[in-house]
């Protein structure tokens, strides 16, 4: 599965479980540490973790595992390192503080 296959499929996932406000950026050619983040806001620390758990399930599905999951356990800001792609699940306040866009 390539970079951009794997950012759709967390974004389809993240909207399927009602991720808000999904912002991609796109990093190729301007970075080497990943080729896209997605960026997404969740309601509580329920929902992120819902969201964490559902992205990471599709991605086993297909075959892909992460690299690293950290931030689950406060659930602020939840980051999975897919390798080219890197998902950020924030609570608003901390997406504000942190505005990766």
């Amino acid at each position: 599965m390539d970079s951009l296959e794997k950012v759709k499929l967390a974004l389809k996932t993240a909207l399927d479980k009602k991720g808000e406000e999904p912002v991609v950026l796109d990093l190729r050619g301007l970075s080497s540490l990943a080729d896209f983040f997605l960026i997404v806001t969740a309601s509580s620390d329920t929902h992120a973790r819902t969201l964490a758990d559902e992205i990471k399930k599709r991605f086993k599905e297909s075959g892909v595992i992460p690299i690293s999951v950290e931030g689950y356990d406060s659930a602020n800001w939840i980051l999975m390192d897919f390798g080219d792609v890197i998902v950020h699940i924030f609570r608003p306040e901390f997406r504000e503080i942190y505005n990766l866009e």
